[in-house]
């Protein structure tokens, strides 16, 4: 068995370590600031084992990495830098699921002069939404635009917001509240999150879609030069944004994000009942006539190894235990440096064991 520590044992590192016991082929040392809780993941899995982590003690985080091949961090991004920091002390590879754009060039830079590799900015987006659009890019001949969609939401919105918490809460408000990346007319720009709305339309159902931060992961700065325009924005039902923008502008709560988290936490119920929507969109030519590539899919909530996980829990698991079995396996074919979402060949994800959860056959017709 390869031995792997995840660190972080919420609601995705709960789903990374089941998705990686049922394989039988690892070992994973599930750590966590809270034992009780990595010890209620670990439960029932025997080839998982449960560890307290303090990341301040970063002596006792480096032996606790020593003996393992890769470290996935399932934190906050605000705590990545210091996870990231020991895989490259220690020499092991290292993975995550940050949106956040400063904390994955932090990542970048370590990796220059690194033994191993660094994956910042796995899951749905950034991660899996990259791997897709890098393979619709690959179909045409020359690229003029490129946009991403992505929406994690409930089946059965009630709330005046439509919405349920499916995911990190920080995260959420990172995305609602930090500037995005896009490329307009050649040039790469930054904008301000909430704006660019947009209807949007998927399996006859209407919604809405605006600029959020994070999605794009690296796209912006590789294909800088290389399209005239390139934007991400989520997807979310019709009048979320409006609500959104007064909670963060009219109440301010733009500028004090615990409280934020608070009220959110709160009011806004979590659910297991959940879709996940994947949109990229591709215009540029092929053999000289102007040309479309669309990949289009929905992942529901599923069971997997006899227990129920949301939509976004199993996207964003798939998302990083398909690229490190691939990175294990010789697939990708580095050994150190950095990795991007987009250097992964979607046929090889979609065929992985884990990154076949994320599959919808509707989506690859035409373009397989």
């Amino acid at each position: 068995m390869r031995t792997i520590a995840l660190i972080g044992a919420g609601k995705i590192g709960e789903t990374i370590a089941a998705l990686f016991a049922a394989s039988g082929r690892y070992k994973v040392k599930v750590c966590d600031i809270d034992l009780k809780r990595a010890d209620f993941v670990a439960q029932g899995k025997s080839s998982c084992e449960a560890h307290l982590v303090n990341l301040q003690d970063t002596v006792a985080l480096k032996k606790l990495l020593a003996d393992c091949e890769v470290v996935i961090s399932a934190l906050p991004f605000f705590c990545n830098k210091a996870v990231a920091q020991a895989a490259h002390d220690v020499g092991i590879h290292y993975a995550d699921l940050t949106e956040d754009v400063e904390t994955s060039k932090f990542i970048a830079q370590l990796s220059q002069n690194s033994r191993s590799c660094f994956m910042p900015q796995c899951g749905l987006a950034p991660g899996f939404i990259s791997i897709a659009a890098a393979h619709l890019m690959g179909l045409l001949d020359a690229v003029d635009s490129l946009k991403l969609r992505v929406g994690a939401l409930p089946i059965y919105p009630t709330n005046r917001l439509m919405y349920n918490l499916t995911w990190s809460t920080d995260g959420l408000i990172n995305e609602y509240c930090n500037p995005c990346e896009i490329i307009q007319s050649g040039v790469k720009l930054t904008v301000p999150a909430l704006e660019g709305l947009e209807s949007f339309s998927f399996d006859g159902d209407e919604y809405e879609a605006f600029n959020t931060s994070g999605g794009l992961g690296t796209l912006a700065d590789a294909l800088h030069g290389k399209v005239n325009d390139l934007n991400y924005k989520t997807i979310r039902y019709p009048g979320h944004r409006e609500l959104i923008s007064f909670l963060l502008h009219d109440l301010k709560f733009k500028h004090d994000r615990d409280s934020l988290k608070h009220v959110l936490e709160r009011s806004i119920p979590t659910t297991g009942q959940d879709k996940c929507i994947i949109f990229v969109e591709a215009s540029g030519t092929l053999k000289g006539v102007s040309t479309q590539k669309t990949y289009a899919s929905c992942v529901y909530n599923q069971t997997v190894d006899g227990k129920h996980f949301s939509a976004i829990q199993v996207t964003t698991a798939a998302g990083v235990c398909g690229p490190i079995d691939l990175l294990l396996s010789g697939a990708i074919g580095k050994r150190s440096g950095f990795i991007r979402a987009e250097d992964i060949s979607l046929t090889d994800f979609l065929g992985n064991e884990f990154g076949k959860l994320c599959r919808d056959d509707r989506a690859l017709r035409g373009i397989s």
